[in-house]
Formats: structure tokens, sequence, C-alpha cells
């Protein structure tokens, strides 16, 4: 690595020293501060992350198998590089294994003439060596990319993987798993059903007693497990809104169970509800939703998606599930129901949400699945004579709601509604206490946008 590629590293450690200049800890320090620790803490890390991955293919090199005895991980006591990688940084075998990989991705190479040649990912080595994209993130592109490149065009994988690159700065590693679900969407369609296949094969349900204790450990495709998360979920938000509403009348909160509990709960209900069909059970909107363009689902191809799950499906899982029970297939043009109601209605129809969820994913600001939101106007109904439009809606969940009125952000649409077949993106502009320069964040699903 180049003395300039450290320049990443020295500025984050100067930031770090900067602000810890005259706290003795973290608690002396105010939350300006540590707000800018933080940001100086995350780069520092992705500037060592880029230096480990440099070094990890370096002794991968030094530890190839043709050297034999002369391999440096055998010179040290160790099997293999990951080993060696693994035991010096006390990280786990499949982290080193991880990090060894994004090395030789980004490392320079040479032909078979011996000049220089570009990285195996030029984009990825610009994110990590410039400090922009952390190892572990810049790990899940590298692996994808390594898996979707065969037998695809070399232009489209160079393309896909700059986008990537360019969507995963300023993601948390959680959203950066979501972008290339959708990056494998677009690159792998037509692999999709295969692996549905394979996973299929995969399902299992086991059940064993312990301490009193019956343990379950279910595996399931998620084409055939959508309609178990939609109906526990939708239990779980009930219950949340009865505890809510408890609490609004008593001042008190009798319910003290986890989500972890409601949802055991919620299995040992639906199971009682099979034995006795006279019960009724309390779920909240509890209904699977799967998205796939017309034309896509008349002529076979592209994938689609489940409401609230990230991995994406094939046409054939999603025309098995539009033939199975208690699935609703859902269309949505300018030739459905009424989308925007103006001044004459206060509360968005469901039609409505629906439709914002093509746009916003769930909650737009943190991502929560859609069962987790409601429908809030951007220019409020009261004070602001908002209207009860698509233009003036969006997806929140409670918290992220009380966020944006509380400490002031502000929220942008741009592009068109859902009604043009276009989805708009959702901006959020933080308060000048948070963000002097009132740069715009992206939300909803045009986070994960990959285009084809």
């Amino acid at each position: 690595m180049s003395a300039t590629a450290l320049h990443p590293l020295r500025e984050a450690v100067t930031a770090l020293a900067g602000v810890w200049a005259d706290a003795a800890t973290a608690a002396d320090l105010d939350r300006a501060d540590l707000v800018s620790m933080t940001r100086a803490i995350g780069s520092a890390r992705r500037a060592l992350d880029a230096l480990q991955a440099d070094v990890a293919a370096a002794i991968a090199h030094e530890s190839r198998p043709e050297l034999g005895a002369g391999s440096l991980a055998k010179q040290q006591g160790f099997r293999n590089t990951a080993q060696l990688i693994a035991t010096t940084t006390g990280t786990s075998a499949g982290d080193a294994a991880r990090l060894v990989k994004v090395g030789e991705a980004i490392a320079p190479r040479r032909d078979l003439l011996g000049e220089p040649a570009p990285a195996k990912y030029p984009a990825v080595q610009s994110g990590v060596t410039s400090g922009a994209l952390g190892g572990p993130a810049a790990a899940l592109i590298v692996e994808f990319l390594d898996r979707a490149r065969v037998g695809v065009d070399k232009a489209v994988v160079t393309d896909v993987e700059r986008q990537l690159v360019d969507r995963a700065v300023g993601l948390s590693l959680d959203d950066v798993r979501r972008l290339v679900k959708r990056a494998e969407a677009l690159l792998e369609a037509d692999r999709l059903e295969a692996r549905e296949e394979e996973r299929r094969a995969q399902r299992s349900l086991s059940m064993f007693e312990r301490d009193g204790m019956l343990h379950l450990n279910l595996v399931t495709p998620v084409e055939e497990g959508a309609a178990i998360k939609a109906a526990v979920d939708g239990y779980v938000a009930a219950q949340f809104q009865a505890r809510k509403d408890v609490i609004d009348a008593d001042g008190a909160d009798a319910d003290q169970r986890t989500v972890a509990m409601m949802r055991a709960d919620a299995l040992s209900l639906f199971c009682s509800h099979m034995l006795d069909c006279d019960s009724r059970m309390p779920v909240s909107g509890a209904t699977v939703i799967v998205r796939i363009d017309a034309s896509d689902l008349e002529n076979g191809t592209g994938s689609g998606t489940i409401d609230g799950v990230d991995q994406p499906i094939s046409v054939a899982a999603v025309r098995r599930m539009a033939a199975s029970g208690g699935v609703i297939p859902c269309v949505l043009d300018s030739t459905g129901e009424i989308l925007d109601w103006g001044r004459e209605k206060r509360l968005f129809t469901r039609t409505q949400k629906l439709a914002l969820v093509d746009r916003d994913g769930g909650c737009a600001m943190c991502g929560l699945p859609p069962n987790m939101t409601e429908v809030h106007h951007i220019r409020w109904w009261n004070r602001d004579a908002g209207p009860t439009d698509l233009r003036n809606g969006i997806l929140l969940c409670s918290t992220c709601h009380h966020r944006i009125h509380d400490n002031g952000w502000d929220i942008r649409i741009e592009g068109t509604d859902a009604r043009s077949g276009t989805r708009g993106r959702v901006w959020f502009v933080p308060p000048p206490h948070i963000d002097p320069a009132r740069t715009p964040r992206l939300g909803g699903r045009a986070r994960y946008d990959i285009a084809a």
C-alpha cells in the first residue's frame, strides 16, 4: 500500500485525537463531540480495513500452496493464511478468509506480459482505499460479484459493481445486504428458480423437548415462510397497538412481554386456532403482498418481491404464491381504485398504503417492514391543510414519525407518484443542529435500487 493510500487512516487518527484532546473519558464529551467521535472511529476502522485487506492479500501471496514448507503461514506454525490472520487479529477464520478475498480483489495485478493491470474490482478498490467503504461491506460485494459474474456480460458486472459501491457508502452492513440482494435479482434472475428449488430441498422443522421447554427450529424458503412471518408480525403489531391503548387510558403498561415472547405466543395461538376453528386471532393487517411487474408475470421474466422480505423470488415462485390460499395478488395502476382523495378523507386508504409501499418499501427512514408502519401526511392535515394524496403521504414507523416531528426534520419527495409506474424518491433533510449543511439523506426503497 502506498503512502498516499494511508492518508485516510492518518486523517481519521488526527480527527480522533482532536475530538479526544480535552476529554478524559467519553462521558466528558458533549453530544456533538460524541457524534464526531463516532464518525472518526468509523473512518479509522474503514481505513484500517483497507490496510488490513492489503496486508492479508500479501500474506496470502506469501502463503500460496506451491511454496510448500516455505509458506509464510506454515513457517509461523499455521495451517493456512486464514488461520494465521484469525489467530493474530482475534477474528474468526471465516472473517479472515473474507478479508483475504477483499485484499485479492482490490490488489494491483499484472497481465501475462508482466504489464500493470487494473484490480479485479476497480470500483471496490477505489471505495476501500479511499476509506469510503468498510471491509465487511466490501466482502459482501466481492462475494456476490464473484458468484454472479460467471456467464454474465463483463460490462454489466462492471456497471453493477460501480452502483453497489456508490450506494453502499453511508449504509449500515444490514442495508448493504439488502442492496446486494437487489443486485442479485438483476444479475441472477435466470438462476433464482433453480436456487429456490435447492432451498426448498433444504427446508426442515425440528422439535425436541429439554428442561421443560419445547424447542423449534424452522428452516424454510422465504416464499413459503412469508405467510408465517406476516401472521406472526401481524400478531405482534396488534399486541403493541393494544398495549398503546392501555397505556393511553390508564398510564400503565401491564404487558411486559418482549417481541420474542409475543412471537412465541403467536405461534402457540395459531396452532390452537387450527385445533379450534371457532377461535379468532388478533392480527394487524396480516396479508402477504407480492409485487411484480404485470409484463414480467405474463412473460415469465424478471423477479418479484415480498413486502417485508429482502430476498427476491422467481416468477415461478410468484405464480405458486398467487395460486395458494391466503395470498392476495395485487395490481396497481391508474385505472384502479382512486389513490388521491384531496381533502375529502383524512385517513389514507389500504390501496394508497399498498401504492406507497412500492416507493418506500416500509418505514422510509429506518426500513422496518410495511406492517409496522402507518401512512402519515408530510404536510399535516390540520396545521398545513395537507391533502390525503400519495404525493403528500409517507410510510413511517411510530418511532421515526415522532423523531421527525420532535427534532425538526424535513421531508422532500422527488419524482412521480405510484400512479405513473415510476417510483419517486424520498429525501430526509436533517435540522441544522444535527447537520449544519442540512445534507439530504436518501430514504425509502430507492436506497437499494440497482438499475439494469
